[in-house]
């Protein structure tokens, strides 16, 4: 689908492009989403530029994701997507600055974008370019990634509160242990994917500040360039304290889950000590010698019985009072 982006008076209108020859040259953004061969080949013509593949957009080497080419400036950065599901994925997403028109290339749908679709279709500034368009963008992804690990960061808080303050006793609650283990993989596998995003996007806004001296921008852009550079440092430093507190707590976890299992080992191993006296009283008289005096007591049977008895009750008695119980 290509999306082409209008400045109309205090805002950007929006249209679908439906006649690929005759794209308005007045176009300060171009969303490609999904874009078909004649799609790039429209925006091709119009931008003059080289629309890169999907599989160019997903090479990893800094060469292939930041460079120049024909003075249009090419930057590709890994975005979240489906944050607020069970399976969270990751998406790149590249952004062409030519001139002062903004072309993205998309195969999925981030949320910013749509944040910021509806922004500047409310208002935007008075000649506003596509570097302008970018910052918001740039700007919304930073804030979406904050958002993101504010979240994960009450949860794993609130996981924690579980493992060491659980409102139910310890023992038998395998199935809560087992959906907590559940969450912290999926906090440890989002907070690993929102610090890709994050370094991708440091990248990103390094590469643009580069360039910015050359270019000359504003002084307003450059500042804030400086601050989403301190935006993401902060932030990716945060992810990576996130991700040791995970582990942290995934460490915990698996030693509360060892405990318990220790303490059922240590109750079987009490009761086969417990029980192994009265065993041995038991096969002694369950022997089949002919000379037996016991076998012709007439008390021979309730002595045996109480015999066994004593016997489990005075060594349980004996762990109680060591405290081994």
């Amino acid at each position: 689908m290509l999306s082409v982006f209008v400045p109309s008076d205090t805002s950007l209108k929006k249209s679908t492009a439906t006649d690929l020859t005759s794209l308005p040259d007045a176009a300060v953004w171009i969303d490609l989403v999904n874009p078909t061969l004649e799609e790039d080949r429209a925006v091709e013509k119009l931008a003059g530029i080289a629309v890169p593949t999907r599989e160019d957009m997903q090479e990893i080497e800094i060469s292939s994701r930041l460079y120049l080419e024909n003075s249009a400036r090419y930057m590709t950065a890994t975005l979240m997507c489906q944050s607020d599901t069970d399976m969270p994925r990751t998406t790149a997403v590249t952004f062409i600055v030519t001139g002062h028109r903004l072309v993205t290339v998309r195969y999925d749908l981030p949320k910013p974008f749509a944040l910021v679709e509806n922004k500047l279709a409310r208002a935007c500034a008075p000649g506003i370019t596509g570097e302008m368009v970018l910052m918001e963008l740039l700007d919304a992804v930073i804030d979406r990634c904050a958002d993101i690990l504010e979240r994960c960061g009450a949860d794993i808080d609130q996981v924690s509160h579980d493992i060491f303050e659980p409102e139910s006793e310890r023992h038998g609650n395998a199935k809560r242990y087992s959906q907590i283990l559940i969450t912290i993989g999926r906090k440890g596998d989002l907070t690993s994917k929102v610090r890709e995003s994050l370094v991708s996007i440091g990248r990103v806004v390094t590469f643009m500040s580069a360039v910015v001296e050359g270019v000359k921008w504003s002084k307003d852009m450059r500042e804030q360039l400086k601050t989403m550079q301190r935006d993401v440092a902060s932030l990716t430093d945060h992810a990576s304290y996130l991700s040791n507190k995970i582990t942290f707590v995934l460490d915990a976890m698996l030693g509360v889950v060892n405990l318990e299992q220790n303490n059922i080992i240590k109750l079987f191993s009490v009761m086969a000590v417990v029980l192994m006296p009265p065993t041995l009283i038991a096969s002694i008289y369950g022997m089949n010698f002919k000379i037996m005096p016991e076998l012709e007591w007439t008390h021979g049977y309730p002595l045996a019985l109480v015999a066994m008895l004593a016997a489990a009750i005075v060594p349980y008695w004996i762990f109680k009072w060591k405290k081994w119980l």
